[in-house]
């Protein structure tokens, strides 16, 4: 049953089938031709995972991101970014990443990230003399923050599939989040030096300040949110209800961006997506209960101890693994598929459930600017009216740093469970 399910999913991905009916037609199919259960089991299972108090706060981050980005938030964010760096070598894709590094605390999703910032900046970076498939590039890379930097849906989706501290994998995606946008900034310089991409005029204390102050109701929202989580205050589902609310008081009532027609538009597009996610989390929840009848996560971990019991090598070999499933799977299915299976050999191998959940996210995010399926690079292509191959040798140094940043977080725990080392 499991051996028939996992043929054919990865047959059905092959043939370009959206992912969530891959899962869940490999798992129906492997239940029907093993004829030992019946295919109720399926709809039990889609209801049991998705019957779960934890999973609400998908929609409601979502539509938070959604509501910030229409409210006004992008542009804010973008004049405060450029007033800091703006007057550096490379200063506009400098404000790229520092936007996004911003942007990804407020909507929790790499996407919309990609989408708002390259909209604004992407343009004015052409505009500027960059080349456009630089422009590009950089956004979508730097896009893949949305997930790393909390609040993350991914987070969510490895903390409701393991057992693990949602609030705990939102405080360790700080510094990881940080580590990748600085390094992404860096690139950006050496890149910008060797082309002769200039600066703007220096921003003076006054002028940052006027900046910050308009968007400091936008950077409030994380520090309320993690806040409240850490402090106790209220649950991480509690958190997104919270988030939409702050969000719709500051877009409708202090900036004013969103209007009463904005709202269904809104409302919509935050249905459709938290829909998609729901289909593949139903999906795997069938797809896991097929796998785990026949215990292939232990055979797994077996496998796994047996070839080596050394955590360093597992970890080298699981992102190995991650970086060519992340080049085919939305982050999202990697993770409800692969979370199950190898967070308890990790666990196995004295490696911290929160440290392994972040290399997981990561290195899976990386996935979403890299060819063939990243999801970033459309996002981007279709922003800049660029085809996908005209990006593929731009977007190689970005990979490299980012693969780079990889390994650094996941053999040097510190960065990722700093939280645990200063709490009482």
């Amino acid at each position: 049953m499991a051996l028939i399910a996992i043929i054919l999913l990865l047959v059905f991905i092959s043939l370009s089938v959206p992912i969530a009916i891959s899962i869940g037609l490999a798992s129906m199919i492997g239940i029907l031709v093993d004829g030992q259960v019946p295919l109720l089991v399926a709809v039990q299972r889609i209801y049991n995972t998705l019957d779960s108090f934890p999973i609400m706060a998908i929609p409601f981050f979502i539509l938070a991101g959604y509501l910030m980005e229409k409210g006004g938030i992008s542009q804010r964010l973008v004049n405060l970014a450029n007033s800091f760096v703006g007057h550096m070598t490379g200063g506009l894709a400098m404000v790229a990443v520092l936007t996004s590094m911003f942007f990804a605390a407020i909507s929790g999703s790499s996407a919309a990230t990609t989408a708002a910032v390259g909209s604004i900046l992407i343009p004015a970076m052409v505009k500027r003399g960059y080349d456009i498939r630089f422009a590009t590039s950089v956004t979508a890379s730097s896009g893949e923050l949305g997930v790393i930097i909390p609040p993350s849906v991914p987070m969510i989706l490895f903390g409701i599939v393991t057992q693990v501290s949602i609030g705990d994998m939102f405080i360790a995606g700080i510094l990881p989040g940080i580590l990748i946008g600085l390094t992404v900034m860096t690139l950006v310089f050496i890149i910008s030096k060797k082309n002769n991409y200039k600066g703007g005029e220096k921003s003076s204390w006054g002028e940052r300040f006027t900046a910050f102050r308009k968007a400091f109701l936008a950077l409030l929202m994380p520090f309320i949110i993690l806040g409240g989580i850490y402090g106790g205050i209220f649950t991480p589902t509690e958190a997104a209800v919270v988030a939409v609310v702050y969000a719709l008081i500051v877009g409708t009532l202090v900036y004013r961006d969103i209007k009463l027609k904005d709202v269904l538009p809104i409302l919509k597009d935050s249905f459709v997506t938290s829909s998609i996610i729901m289909l593949i989390i139903g999906a795997a929840g069938i797809f896991t209960w097929v796998i785990s009848q026949e215990k292939i996560p232990q055979q797994l971990a077996n496998l796994f101890t047996t070839f080596t019991d050394n955590p360093l090598i597992f970890l080298l070999i699981v992102n190995v693994l991650l970086f060519i499933v992340g080049m085919f799977f939305e982050t999202g299915a990697g993770i409800v598929i692969l979370a199950p299976i190898l967070t308890p050999i990790a666990m196995e191998l004295g490696i911290d459930p929160v440290h392994f959940g972040i290399i997981m996210i990561v290195n899976l995010a990386m996935g979403m600017f890299t060819p063939p399926l990243g999801v970033n690079l459309f996002v981007a292509c279709q922003v800049a009216n660029l085809r996908l191959e005209q990006i593929m040798k731009p977007i190689i140094p970005f990979i490299l740093v980012v693969a780079l940043d990889v390994l650094i977080i996941s053999y040097i725990p510190e960065i990722t469970l700093w939280f645990k080392m200063i709490s009482p």
